[in-house]
């Protein structure tokens, strides 16, 4: 919450914020207040009439389905039923390999975080493209 919604909402705040205004800059504020609030409630009242009309609109076409004799389904057409389930891509083959500290070959397919013991030979000078799979 702002400060400023902090000091308008609260009571005792709202009194020493104000207490330097004299009583006509505070009937000022009183009926710019006013002003804004009344925007509000015919902001409100134009929504609840859209949404009113949007209403009706629907029951009327709701009615006129029912009096058809059309069903919802043949408006529609044929609904899905299940849901597609996300198809795992196959794994990448590896493209570099090395054989690390402990005599166990790592491997790498060049996404995502490079092995520690490739990157140390690649840190100590050797090329990247030594290690290449063929």
């Amino acid at each position: 919450m702002s400060e400023f919604l902090k000091i308008l909402t609260h009571g005792r705040r709202l009194k020493a914020a104000v207490k330097d205004l004299s009583v006509t800059e505070l009937e000022e504020v009183r009926e710019k207040l006013n002003k804004v609030i009344e925007d509000r409630r015919e902001e409100e009242a134009e929504l609840r009439k859209l949404e009113a009309e949007k209403q009706r609109k629907i029951d009327e076409v709701k009615r006129f389905i029912d009096e058809a004799g059309i069903e919802l389904s043949e408006l529609v057409g044929e609904v899905a039923t299940t849901t597609k389930t996300p198809k795992k891509r196959a794994p990448k083959p590896p493209k570099y390999e090395i054989t690390d500290a402990e005599g166990n070959h790592v491997t790498w397919t060049g996404q995502g975080r490079m092995p520690k013991a490739l990157k140390a030979a690649v840190d100590s000078g050797q090329p990247l493209e030594k290690f290449l799979i063929k």
